[in-house]
């Protein structure tokens, strides 16, 4: 074990936003950067393209979908390295703008990966996060237009202080639901384009909001700063090819949080986007590229 080693982890990693955040790394980390892909294959040539390049990324196979598979990364972080010093979870899904998909299916898919995988993720790493480390969650803008086009009492709920962690997996659970029954609009979630991908990634900002929330009363000595960020609209598989930013310009937020300096004190338990602290909650005017 080399725990005077330090390491960094990006989650969905072998391509797109996720392999520029370990390039940049690579580059500005002093210490390991383990580049994760569901497929074996796709991650270690993408660990591959980085070695040509003359960097040294190290790899290991992760699907948040699988609890063994997260499980089996503790264990490695904990056996290599004693713990983690910056953990991204970038890995997500989005199945809204083209895909045929019955609705209530696109509901279940993307929560089950975007939520409850990236919950999973924290529930397994965030004990394992040494002092001064930085989690970032990548969410999306689409959070706050979704909590935008909520109902009041859900808005109060998502807004809410002390919300918990169960009553807000409960809340992403009755979605799914909701949608299976059509019954969501009633229930006053959003009808927006982008529904299930914009309520998951709220689930992800809230689940940030109150992880940081868990670690400032658990772990205030070790100053660990978490925060959820959106990298903007990004030209990947996901983003489409219109899009406006680069893999690269879009890694440079989530960078930023991961690189936080030590004696840093905020942002903590923020949503952040182009680097600066957006306020949760109703927004009166969006960028324009945002498909509202």
């Amino acid at each position: 074990m080399s725990t005077h080693i330090r390491a960094a982890l990006v989650t969905g990693a072998n391509k797109g936003i996720g392999f520029a955040i370990v390039r940049d790394l690579c580059q500005q980390f002093s210490g390991d950067v383990v580049l994760t892909s569901r497929d074996k294959a796709r991650g270690q040539a993408a660990v591959q393209q980085l070695q040509a390049e003359g960097l040294r990324p190290r790899f290991h196979q992760l699907d948040i979908n699988d609890l063994q598979s997260i499980r089996a990364l503790r264990d490695f972080l904990h056996k290599e390295y004693g713990g983690l010093d910056v953990l991204v979870n970038n890995a997500g899904i989005a199945l809204d703008m083209h895909d045929h998909t019955p609705l209530h299916t696109k509901a279940e898919v993307t929560m089950k990966t975007n939520f409850f995988g990236t919950r999973h993720m924290c529930t397994e790493l965030l004990p394992l996060m040494k002092p001064q480390g930085r989690v970032v969650n990548l969410s999306s803008i689409m959070s706050i237009v979704a909590l935008t086009n909520c109902g009041s009492g859900l808005q109060q709920k998502f807004r809410s202080e002390i919300i918990t962690e169960e009553e807000l997996a409960g809340l992403m659970n009755k979605f799914v639901d909701d949608v299976k029954n059509r019954v969501h609009q009633s229930e006053g979630w959003p009808d927006m384009k982008m529904l299930t991908y914009g309520v998951s990634k709220m689930g992800v900002t809230v689940l940030s909001r109150i992880y940081a929330r868990k670690l400032s009363e658990q772990r205030r000595g070790d100053k660990i700063l978490l925060n959820a960020c959106c990298p903007g609209w990004v030209k990947t598989d996901m983003g489409g090819s219109t899009a406006i930013k680069s893999p690269e310009e879009g890694a440079e937020t989530p960078i930023y949080l991961a690189l936080l300096p030590s004696d840093a004190k905020e942002p903590h338990g923020e949503f952040v986007m182009e680097k600066k602290v957006e306020q949760w909650g109703p927004h009166s005017q969006f960028p324009p590229w945002v498909p509202l």
